[in-house]
């Protein structure tokens, strides 16, 4: 944390003044080190000398005033480590003031009290040689699949190798690949979906070659070794869809493909580099078809494609789903990087060099891209444009924010000139490198003029201001945000975290939670197993949460300074008495004490509750970390009923009304004193059953997220569906960057209306209901620095019937924001609701004016 931000975070007007005298005092210093300022020194009457100890003292008492009250604000620790890595401290070390050495000296207990119990010393680097193989290939594989009907030889793990895959680049290793994807009672053809039959299967390093595709079965990770990650080289004679198909089409099955687009649930791959170069280049090739939905990602994987004139490669497919995450991907040559059509999703990172054109999208109903890269297209983003129905549907919204694009003749192309909206677009901090069409029309026509300059923020679409209900249709500059800070990296940019793999570690320096006695099994009580692992090993070694099921019936507390990962998206499931009561509520997993600091990093693990549990508080997180996204969660997700083990199954079909129905109080609370970064983060409150026949349920959970944080939080690419008084509850919080936030109103709403079978608690910052009886998808109470860039909120069904869409009366309210905050709101797009968004309870913008296709969007709605 800079001088600057500790200034501006706390208000107390001692801090803030001897932080200010402490920084003139460190900018004077850094001045004479500044080469521009050296050429004026250069006389020898201002030859520059080191600091005398006596010049140095009174920085040094200021420093210890400063470090004294950091520590009374309990963010002892960011002060220190801001101090002591400036050259002013270390040039003075030797003088160790008395103030100065019992804050240390209390720091280091701090620390060390923090650690784990068997602990001498943080965890530190990763001490992987460079020749070793990723700790996931070596680590000890206890994985289980407890609720499996064959639970006692399935196999979770599965190294491709071991099915006879070589990685020569010469042997056909698809048979092989398959094999180890397919082995035991997995969910392929036939299958709509199952929780009980998890996949990690893993490729060590090595050059594979394809002739046909892999399939991605249900429910199962595709991992490559992180550290050199393998190559899936298709061959010559390549036939079939794509490398990797997620969803293939049946033979003969009349277009019918394995699983239903929009619940194509928990997938994950990671960590490859596909080739398509050895195909021809007139060959329609193809990395990956992902046509998915919720709970799935990709990420680090690089495709290499014909750049030949007038190839058909591309790198990526996808038609339809609902989605979904990806992010950290690179696609080279290539007719198109990526082909896309799906309903929402989010990208971060994407890098597209030498295609003809880096994204080309057929429909949607809105997408954020977050760091964008293209070098060397023709075209940036090709979009299918002027569809206003839903049997015309074509693209309904992109945003872009923070993008750098080069050496490309057009950033974004429409194919219709927009005239009224049929097809949004926002744009921010967009730069452009000798591209000089910024927006334009097939056939020439020419929107936004490009060059070499930046787009600071510039929409096309429907924008409103305030409590007013008429829109200005827009193809111009429009207001942009006020981005807290805290929120941007040094570059000015929205900060992303890569998905943490850890792979410079050794698998000495993981524990698993199964050697350590939790036996994951779904039954047996492993509160203590796990806590004892905590208490023991959290700072010094990453926990490893081996696949399985641990059922706890207490309170789980991870310390801050943990850093865990599962395994083919373990289960940490609560149940039993503890969490029974809705009028006293208690937490079934705190993510740090309150109050504390250091970093807390969760990867693929899965929570939820065995029912019924109407008191349980899934998750509150209360750890703050100093580093930007040091506490955060990637690919894990809160999965309440509808699923084996959970006791919320075919007991609660549609339209049960049973209290052993309630499956949560709320399912994540972001307390004051904490930050976080959630990427790729689902909460979902079943609405079907995913391991019986897919049938339609009623369970209840009270609350989804409850951000009640100061900020800094970023949550990319999330999505909250089905809770009953909200989906995410901004309340007294600040500095959010919310994109894309996607929404479901429960099935079952209005009857029984919202809050039934639950109260109004106005202590956790429940909203002013408005008498409407169906939940909120997103509500804004005296929050600030809020940006929402990107949002898809639904209601799909009243009383699990779905007339109501046809005239968008399903909900007459989604989005409510009370009259003091300060938020943002781009590319809203809604479908099923009378009013897109509310200004204390008021509704101000009517859907009817913003028809873009099935769903209805707001290019951007600002303050004033």
């Amino acid at each position: 944390m800079s001088l600057e931000a500790v200034t501006s975070t706390h208000n107390n007007s001692r801090f803030s003044n001897l932080a200010r005298k402490l920084k003139d005092r460190l900018a004077g210093r850094r001045s004479m080190s500044n080469p521009q300022s050296r050429t004026s020194l250069r006389s020898p009457a201002n030859v520059s000398r080191p600091l005398s100890a006596a010049h140095m003292r009174p920085i040094f008492f200021l420093t210890c005033a400063l470090c004294a009250l950091c520590w009374m604000t309990l963010v002892q620790d960011v002060c220190f480590e801001s101090v002591r890595t400036m050259a002013l401290f270390r040039m003075a070390w030797s003088i160790k003031p008395a103030c100065l050495r019992g804050l240390l000296h209390s720091q280091s207990t701090l620390l060390a009290s923090a650690l784990g119990s068997t602990c001498s010393s943080p965890l530190g680097a990763g001490t992987a040689g460079p020749n070793d193989p990723f700790w996931l290939e070596t680590i000890k594989h206890q994985g289980t699949a407890p609720l499996n009907s064959d639970a006692s030889t399935y196999q979770v793990f599965r190294n491709v190798k071991d099915f006879g895959a070589k990685g020569d680049g010469v042997t056909d290793d698809t048979a092989a690949i398959n094999a180890a994807i397919s082995q035991g009672a997995r969910c392929g053809l036939g299958c709509q979906s199952s929780t009980t039959s998890p996949a990690v299967v893993y490729f060590p390093s090595g050059t594979y070659l394809v002739s046909t595709p892999i399939i991605a079965l249900y429910y199962t990770a595709l991992i490559g070794d992180a550290r050199n990650p393998p190559k899936l080289l298709a061959s010559a004679n390549f036939n079939g869809m794509a490398v990797i198909d997620a969803d293939p089409y049946i033979p003969n099955g009349g277009g019918a493909q394995y699983y239903v687009n929009q619940n194509n649930f928990f997938r994950s791959v990671r960590n490859f580099v596909i080739d398509l170069t050895r195909m021809p280049a007139s060959a329609s090739a193809t990395g990956l078809h992902w046509q998915v939905s919720q709970a799935t990602s990709l990420m680090n994987i690089v495709v290499d494609m014909s750049t030949a004139s007038g190839n058909n490669h591309q790198g990526m497919f996808m038609e339809n789903g609902s989605g979904g995450f990806m992010g950290d991907l690179v696609f080279n040559g290539g007719k198109f990087g990526i082909w896309v059509g799906n309903q929402q999703f989010t990208v971060r990172n994407i890098t597209v060099n030498n295609a003809n054109t880096a994204v080309a999208s057929i429909w949607n109903w809105g997408w954020t891209f977050q760091g964008v890269t293209i070098n060397n297209c023709q075209i940036g983003f090709d979009l299918t444009t002027g569809g206003t129905t839903q049997a015309s549907q074509t693209v309904g919204a992109i945003a872009v924010i923070d993008a750098t694009v080069i050496n490309t003749p057009i950033f974004i192309r429409n194919s219709q000139p927009s005239t009224s909206l049929a097809g949004s677009l926002v744009l921010n901090n967009v730069n452009l490198q000798n591209v000089p069409t910024a927006v334009g029309v097939v056939g020439g026509q020419v929107v936004l003029a490009g060059g070499s300059m930046t787009i600071a923020s510039w929409g096309q679409g429907n924008v409103y201001k305030g409590t007013s209900s008429s829109s200005q249709f827009v193809k111009a500059n429009i207001e942009g945000p006020t981005k807290a800070a805290s929120l941007l990296d040094g570059s000015g940019r929205i900060f992303g975290k890569t998905h943490p793999q850890y792979a410079s570690y050794a698998a000495s320096q993981f524990v698993s939670v199964k050697s350590q006695g939790a036996k994951g099994d779904g039954k047996t009580d492993d509160t203590t197993a796990l806590q004892n692992v905590f208490n023991q090993f959290a700072g010094c070694k990453i926990i490893f949460f081996d696949a399985g099921v641990y059922y706890i019936t207490n309170t789980l507390k991870i310390p801050a300074g943990t850093q865990m990962v599962g395994e083919g998206w373990s289960v940490i499931m609560g149940g039993g008495s503890a969490f029974s009561n809705a009028n006293t509520p208690t937490v079934m997993v705190q993510a740090g004490a309150p109050g504390s600091s250091g970093i807390l990093e969760i990867t693929d693990i899965v929570f939820s509750t065995k029912g019924p549990a109407p008191g349980a508080i899934v998750m509150e997180w209360n750890v703050n970390s100093p580093s930007q996204g040091g506490a955060g969660m990637w690919d894990t997700h809160f999965r309440l009923g509808g699923a084996a083990g959970t006791n919320f199954q075919s007991n609660c079909p549609s339209g049960s009304d049973s209290t052993q129905c309630t499956a949560a109080f709320m399912t994540l609370h972001l307390t004051s004193g904490s930050n976080a970064y959630l990427e790729g983060t689902w909460l979902w409150v079943a609405d079907h059953d995913l391991d019986g026949s897919g049938e339609q349920l009623t369970i209840f959970a009270g609350r989804g997220l409850l951000s009640e944080s100061q900020g800094p939080v970023w949550l990319v690419g999330t999505a909250v569906e089905h809770h009953t008084l909200y989906q995410y509850n901004l309340h007294n919080a600040a500095s959010h960057y919310m994109g894309l936030i996607q929404t479901e109103t429960p099935y079952y709403q209005p009857s029984p209306a919202q809050p039934t079978p639950f109260s109004v608690n106005t202590a956790l910052g429940d909203p002013n209901l408005a008498n409407q009886p169906s939940a909120w998808a997103l509500v804004v109470q005296n929050s600030k620095n809020i940006l929402v860039f990107g949002a898809g909120l639904y209601s799909f069904f009243q009383n699990f019937g779905q007339a109501c869409l046809t005239s968008n009366s399903c909900q007459d309210q989604i989005l409510n924001i009370d009259s003091g905050s300060t938020i943002w709101v781009y590319s809203l797009s809604t479908l099923g609701v009378t009013h897109q968004l509310s200004v204390g309870t008021q509704a101000v913008i009517p859907q009817s004016q913003n028809a873009n296709g099935f769903q209805s969007t707001v290019t951007a709605w600002t303050r004033s």
